[in-house]
């Protein structure tokens, strides 16, 4: 297999053209990150993750993990690797400067992370949980909780989890009945079981934060009783050093699809007589806490569909040049000729790259809107965060649904080879298949979007994104003939989305079952109208380089083939989808349950 390589160039003209750098670099809040600096920070940040992580990454799927009652044991070579993560510095990048963080935007952060799940998807799960957590207690913690647990996730020396689910409470957390008992001495006895917690035992830290969502006696039913409990794996005495550790148990790990040296845990809290937790913020206020780091987190699994492509096409297009099949139509040769040279590969490497130009670009967009919500005051801060707030469950979802389909894509080109698991491209397909999954099923994201997004500001949010979308129009009809194409079908798209925003807000408003019942085509046409707008920038971004003199002419032109790609061959599928978002929920309920089973 060919190594992966950090897609560095990639991903500074992304955060040059659509992650808004410059309105970054203007705030008090980032001032300190030029395109200098954030250029630097990346060019180090790959060439870490591609010499450290990316060498781990076949050894964690294939070795996998060994849990007994005493822990779970990672691989030595991740262990390793994840010290050096600290040694490093990097779990800080985007943490705030107050505790020791570097305080970088998210549209830098993304970046990186992408690099980081290329090189190794698993393995990055721990610092991405470590990232959330630092973010609930930046926002929730009180100052002492911030001083023993915040500084310690910060440096990566100690890691964090996000205790949500249970047996009975899946998406549906109001139904957790994980109890918090409070003590005379502030703390609180936590028992109860969780289940699928990432990253909840193992042995590559000395520590382990958990985050825990628990019901205190005689809380409201549903999400109003819901608090949140800092219950750490080994105590901390007043001096700062570990203490005794703390009545929480992984009883098992499952045994997965993908992510192999991702431990997904059980966690059984309580079983001699409770564990030490620590309340976050008031309670009753659990759910707003975790809220506080949703739509960083939503975006960074939404990223995960990125980095996986990324990685995906590397390996198919490489192997694309070096496997002889066939000959080259139209060819002289009698030889077989590489795979590179036949349509049908061509069409799925530009299938492959347009999409990850456009989910990349989608990531950072939606990471730097979520930047300028928390830098802006006022009117402009707000009409950030609505951005962020529509393009999240976008981000989320569009990405990762897109990510399963150029993954599986990559082991079509291998062919096959592709099937076969000694390739390794096998392994793309399978970690990305639960990115759909958690963080909200991507069904439970259109839910968000047609449900809650859409009538934000009585469909004000929705109808001035559209607008702006609209507002590239001028700008692709001045750069001439190349862009004729992704001005025609960009606007054929917008159109269709917008009909089908009017047709669910209309509807919907009748009978929510209506809007529901096409939520998920309603999604996937923002997200391809989405990304066929940010292609759109990219291009336009290259051209203007080009015109200014630019000695890149081979990369910059890239970007115009792919944005024309796109256009030619997906944006016209966004009309193609208004029909599904259109027909409603009546034959979803034709047949009763009986009438659903196979005859």
């Amino acid at each position: 297999m060919t190594d992966y390589r950090a897609p560095v160039n990639d991903a500074l003209f992304t955060l040059r053209q659509v992650g808004m750098l410059d309105e970054l670099t203007k705030t008090q809040r980032f001032a300190h990150v030029d395109e200098e600096t954030a250029a630097s920070v990346l060019e180090e940040y790959g060439r870490f993750m591609q010499e450290v992580f990316g060498p781990t990454n076949a050894v964690g799927d294939r070795v996998g993990l060994q849990w007994s009652p005493e822990g779970v044991h990672v691989p030595d070579e991740l262990t390793r690797a994840y010290a050096k993560f600290v040694e490093a510095g990097w779990q800080g990048l985007n943490a705030e400067e107050a505790y020791g963080g570097a305080g970088f935007p998210e549209a830098v952060f993304v970046l990186g992370a992408e690099f980081m799940i290329s090189a190794n998807g698993a393995l990055s799960m721990c610092p991405g949980l470590t990232t959330g957590a630092i973010e609930c207690l930046q926002e929730w913690g009180s100052e002492e909780q911030k001083e023993v647990y915040l500084r310690k996730l910060v440096t990566g020396e100690w890691t964090g989890t996000m205790n949500l689910t249970e047996p009975q409470a899946g998406s549906d957390v109001g139904l957790a009945t994980t109890k918090a008992v409070p003590q005379d001495d502030g703390t609180y006895r936590i028992s109860g079981t969780k289940i699928y917690i990432s990253f909840g035992e193992h042995d590559m830290a000395e520590n382990i934060v958990h985050l825990v969502l628990a019901r205190t006696p005689d809380a409201p039913p549903g999400t109003k009783g819901i608090s949140l409990f800092i219950v750490p794996k080994f105590l901390v005495d007043e001096d700062g050093s570990l203490g005794e550790r703390n009545d929480v148990k992984c009883v098992s790990i499952e045994h997965k699809m993908g992510i192999h040296a991702s431990p997904t845990c059980v966690l059984s809290y309580g079983d001699d007589g409770g564990a030490v937790g620590f309340l976050v913020g008031e309670e009753g206020q659990g759910m707003r806490a975790m809220f506080t780091m949703m739509n960083s987190a939503r975006i960074a699994v939404g990223v995960q569909g990125v980095g996986l492509s990324e990685v995906a096409y590397q390996q198919a297009w490489q192997y694309a040049q070096d496997r002889r099949q066939g000959r080259e139509i139209g060819g002289e040769s009698k030889e077989p000729a590489p795979i590179v040279v036949h349509p049908d590969v061509r069409r799925m490497l530009l299938y492959m790259r347009s999409h990850v130009e456009a989910m990349r670009a989608l990531a950072v967009y939606n990471a730097a809107a979520l930047d300028l919500s928390r830098a802006l005051d006022g009117e402009d801060g707000e009409r950030w965060r609505e951005i962020a707030e529509l393009l999240t469950p976008v981000t989320k979802a569009w990405c990762t649904d897109v990510g399963c389909e150029v993954t599986s894509t990559a082991i079509q080109i291998y062919g096959g080879m592709g099937y076969i698991e000694e390739s390794g491209v096998a392994q793309y397909f399978r970690d990305a298949r639960i990115a759909p999954i958690y963080e909200g099923t991507n069904g439970i994201q259109a839910m968000d979007l047609v449900g809650r997004k859409l009538p934000m500001r009585m469909g004000g949010v929705v109808t001035d994104f559209i607008a702006e979308m609209r507002r590239v129009d001028a700008r692709l009809e001045a750069a001439g003939d190349d862009f004729t194409t992704i001005r025609t079908n960009l606007a054929a798209a917008l159109d269709a989305l917008e009909e089908a925003t009017g047709w669910i807000m209309t509807n919907g408003l009748a009978d929510p079952k209506e809007a529901l019942a096409g939520a998920t085509a309603y999604l996937a046409m923002f997200g391809q109208a989405t990304g066929g707008w940010l292609l759109a920038r990219l291009a336009l971004g290259a051209h203007e380089e080009l015109a200014a003199g630019s000695d890149r002419t081979d990369f910059l032109e890239s970007k115009v083939v792919s944005a024309r790609f796109y256009a030619d061959h997906y944006l016209p599928r966004v009309a193609g989808l208004l029909g599904s978002v259109r027909a409603g929920a009546g034959d979803l309920y034709a047949l009763d349950v009986a009438g659903l089973a196979s005859s």
